[in-house]
């Protein structure tokens, strides 16, 4: 692995090695094999089509052993196959036409492999059946830290810490209820990626079942087609040309950057709020944060997911602008590019497994969320300028503005700021009892509601 050109192959192999039987050359092979296989096998089931009869179960038991079966040996022979073909999917029929002539039911039978498909029939349903897969995979990873942070957002529900809009000391919240915004977030964008649906076309060499009409004019090829790609567990899609045109995973690729880019704006919030000792970082022993500083617990975990996540939406979204466009009924500069959605999913998982670690090792640090809200009275001038403004006092802003801006304010002074308000003597109290640690508004509710 050390000669391996990209680090997902290398370096982070052991990380992205559940997506190597799925999003590999390898499984791309296998995910064909599978839909040529179903295709026959939905030709067999139909009753219209006398020159191609039911299978019998031992007919059914092989093929379907040579899916169960398919392993790096028989892969490596469709490659060999395409040597001499130079075409990868008639590599695949060419082996399976090998195969079926080694069992008595299935030899007469190998005219009806590919049986009027073009390539693309073959290619765009085994990559649908691969981001099927794959999308399995990536919400296993989703999940554990959705669940991850909307835990954090409940256990730290009431725990005050001071805002920073602009960078700037601004009203608190609770840290609770700053998780609970990141964990609202991914749940939108799990549910639309969990329910996305995965088309895929089986509509022959320009999208009008030209060869399927010719040779069976009176079946509904239409319905067979819909039918088989339903239950291959896929959306079917009716219109297209000799392509299944992409926008479906554009869609994919849209849905995906968007939860990556929550997780990079989380993971770069949760860096700056371990540079200000809002967290601390576990260690476990034996482990380096730097290799000249002994002190340092570097936050390595959040800077990896924020690098991998960029990577991973850098390459999605050259797919999502690209592959919707095809010269005319088709063009091949598609299938070049889609053989790279495998980085798409390895750099996501790569960012997910390295954003969990690095959540798991966070600790709330209460002595310094307390201490900089302490440190930061001129928080409450907000409250004071509104309440102000109730009874009907034109300039509270202004008064406020001058009062506190630019100034190093304490709780007294503000307190004392109060006192000479000519206000009710009840809103007067409740504004000095009053402090920046209780000031939160429904922050908890809304961490415990919305978590």
């Amino acid at each position: 692995m050390l000669l391996a050109i990209s680090p997902i192959d290398g370096r982070y192999q052991n990380k992205t090695a559940p997506l190597q039987k799925l999003a590999s050359e390898y499984g791309l092979i296998r995910y064909r094999v599978i839909v040529e296989i179903e295709w026959f096998k939905a030709l067999c089931q139909y009753n219209d089509i006398p020159e191609c009869p039911a299978l019998t179960d031992s007919a059914k038991q092989y093929l379907e052993q040579i899916i169960q079966n398919f392993d790096e040996q028989a892969a490596s022979d469709i490659k060999e196959i395409e040597q001499r073909t130079n075409h990868d999917v008639k590599a695949v029929e060419y082996y399976l036409s090998q195969l079926f002539k080694q069992h008595p039911d299935l030899s007469k039978h190998t005219p009806f492999i590919h049986f009027a498909c073009t390539s693309e029939d073959i290619n765009n349903t085994a990559y649908a059946l691969m981001l099927k897969d794959c999308r399995t995979l990536l919400l296993q990873s989703m999940l554990r830290i959705y669940q991850t942070i909307d835990s954090f957002a409940k256990d730290m529900a009431n725990q005050p810490m001071l805002s920073r809009t602009h960078g700037q000391t601004a009203s608190p919240t609770t840290a609770g209820k700053e998780w609970a915004n990141v964990a609202y977030r991914l749940s939108r964008q799990i549910t639309q990626f969990e329910q996305l649906p995965l088309l895929a076309k089986m509509n022959g060499a320009v999208g009008n079942f030209n060869a399927h009409v010719c040779a069976y004019p009176n079946m509904n090829w239409p319905e067979f087609s819909e039918q088989f790609i339903h239950q291959l567990g896929l959306h079917y899609n009716p219109i297209t040309t000799q392509i299944e045109p992409h926008d479906n995973l554009a869609e994919w690729c849209h849905t995906l950057m968007r939860f990556n880019t929550i997780g990079l704006d989380s993971c770069r919030d949760t860096w700056g709020y371990i540079s200000l000792g809002y967290y601390k970082q576990r260690m476990k022993d034996g482990e380096v944060g730097s290799s000249t500083m002994p002190h340092k617990v570097n936050p390595i975990d959040f800077e990896n997911a924020e690098g991998n996540f960029g990577l991973a939406n850098a390459i999605a979204g050259f797919l999502a602008e690209k592959l919707p466009v095809s010269r005319w009924q088709r063009d091949l500069s598609d299938s070049t590019v889609m053989r790279n959605i495998g980085s798409v999913f390895a750099f996501t998982l790569l960012a997910c497994e390295s954003w969990s670690k690095g959540l798991q090792k966070l600790e709330v640090n209460e002595e310094a969320l307390l201490n900089d809200l302490d440190h930061s009275p001129e928080v409450l001038a907000e409250a004071i300028q509104t309440v102000m403004r109730k009874y009907g006092i034109e300039d509270a802003y202004e008064q406020l503005k001058t009062f506190s801006r630019g100034q190093a304010l304490t709780l007294k002074g503000i307190q004392d700021f109060v006192h000479q308000l000519n206000i009710p003597e009840v809103e007067k109290d409740r504004l000095l009892e009053l402090s920046p640690d209780s000031y939160t508004g429904i922050a908890e509710t809304l961490a415990l509601d919305n978590a």
